[in-house]
């Protein structure tokens, strides 16, 4: 393709892109609806305002991300139409601990998929430049915008795995205190507002979460058992367990809260010794193809030069 034609294809998708955006902002395609006026004054009960976008901006561009907001509102309405499983991403974001909506999930997808749709279209440059067909580059475009997508979505999986592996790590410290202030005459209730109030990390968020639900007007109980529901933890439906029976029939839960910490790290203990087994088949690669044919070839690569083949 000649500089010419490569001149007019970008003039084109230029037009037709200003083109689509005056139509889109014509009075006829930008009619707000029922909900969206309603939804300003009903907020307490209104799904549309709850999932409103808020201020926050995603990019370092706040300035052209308020611009285009509009329409990245819009384009996450209509991703969430086409994917669906609204119900899903909330709870892993509710698992990630992250404090968006579902929309600006969405808004964060869009934007990653815009990446992704700009690198293959850099990339598509080149390529029309050395004669490629411009078709097929556009659909690797394409295919770019979908990758950005799942790629934002499959980082979500990895923020609540990671984030899980942290409230796992942090059990044991915290149920050992949780243990030392029942031990020392709190009662259940006190000494998770103490550990709560003084400890750090996901495991103590969490807790701070079930505690404003139940001066919210929930019961502890009721409040743990969400907290342990949305985590999907086995550990913590074990503690949730635990300290319900202790609130409900006084029982002891010193002991159980410090058995509960010796289990978390005997597993802790069993998953490294695994690992390390996967790790160490792993290091005998680089060790078979790479250290032992460089050691042999040391060896063998003098006494060969001192070797003559003449008869």
């Amino acid at each position: 393709m000649n500089p010419a034609e490569l001149s007019g294809l970008g003039a084109g998708l230029l037009i037709g892109i200003g083109v689509a955006l005056l139509l889109r902002r014509m009075p006829a395609f930008r009619r707000p609806t029922l909900d969206d006026r309603v939804a300003p004054y009903v907020g307490d009960a209104s799904p549309v305002a709850r999932s409103a976008p808020s201020d926050r901006t995603f990019t370092p561009f706040p300035t052209l991300e308020r611009l285009i907001r509009p329409y990245l509102s819009n384009g996450a309405d209509r991703l969430e139409r086409i994917l669906g499983g609204g119900a899903l991403i909330r709870r892993k974001l509710s698992q990630a601990g992250l404090d968006i909506t579902l929309q600006e999930f969405r808004v964060e997808q869009l934007i990653w998929g815009g990446i992704g749709f700009g690198a293959m279209f850099v990339l598509s440059l080149f390529r029309v430049a050395f004669g490629s067909n411009p078709i097929l580059l556009l659909l690797l475009c394409g295919i770019g915008f979908l990758v950005g997508i799942v790629a934002r979505d499959r980082y979500l999986t990895r923020q609540v795995k990671k984030r899980d592996e942290k409230i796992v790590a942090e059990f044991p410290t915290v149920a050992e205190m949780l243990a030392l202030a029942v031990g020392a005459g709190e009662g259940p209730v006190a000494a998770l507002e103490r550990v709560a109030r003084m400890s750090g990390g996901e495991l103590a968020r969490e807790f701070r979460k079930a505690l404003d639900d139940a001066r919210a007007g929930s019961s502890l109980v009721a409040a743990l058992e969400k907290m342990s529901s949305d985590a999907s933890l086995p550990v913590l439906s074990r503690f949730v367990d635990g300290f319900a029976i202790a609130i409900e029939r006084g029982t002891p839960l010193a002991d159980v809260l410090r058995a509960q910490a010796q289990d978390v790290r005997d597993v802790s203990k069993r998953e490294l010794m695994e690992c390390g087994g996967r790790k160490e088949i792993a290091m005998m690669v680089p060790i078979v193809f790479l250290v032992m044919p460089i050691t042999i070839l040391f060896a063998m690569y003098p006494g060969a030069l001192s070797l003559n083949f003449v008869s």
